[in-house]
């Protein structure tokens, strides 16, 4: 990894970040979530980032980095004993393709179909594999989190 890389991925982290935070704030959401999930959107959306700068398909580097904002987002609603759909929505915000949708609106205006229908595809994959990765993650994090708190409570023979 050289030095503009690491340059890089420290601005897509930090205004990843506080993307995901000016959200919070206009979302109103409670100010103690705002750091945790901002930091998540900040961290997922750099794993996107740098699966796709190591050539992974892209498809696949949405869903890895949807899966860990996912799975960091689980856990930080359980820690801190808050609603997980705040920390997931939040997290997700620095994912979501808006430019995505915005060039395939652009270009079905223009009437340039196929260059729509094409950015159009691109996004509703990218959705599709938040969306999938969002549940996988909360499932995981489920079966985890019940064989643990099972693990405790004594009903888990080691």
């Amino acid at each position: 990894m050289t030095l503009e890389f690491i340059g890089r991925a420290i601005i897509i982290f930090l205004s990843s970040s506080l993307g995901t935070l000016g959200f919070a704030i206009f979302m109103h959401a409670p100010k103690k979530a705002w750091v945790p999930a901002s930091a998540i959107g900040g961290l997922g959306y750099l794993i996107y980032w740098a699966l796709n700068q190591f050539g992974l398909y892209a498809p696949m580097s949405m869903f890895i980095g949807a899966l860990l904002s996912s799975v960091l987002a689980q856990y930080c609603a359980r820690r801190m004993r808050m609603i997980a759909t705040i920390f997931l929505i939040l997290s997700i915000i620095p994912l979501v393709p808006g430019l995505g949708l915005y060039r395939c609106m652009h270009y079905l205006a223009q009437e340039m179909y196929s260059e729509g229908a094409d950015a159009g595809v691109r996004a509703m994959v990218d959705i599709v594999m938040i969306a999938l990765a969002l549940g996988v993650g909360s499932y995981l994090f489920r079966m985890v989190a019940l064989r643990h708190d099972q693990h405790i409570r004594g009903g888990v023979r080691s």
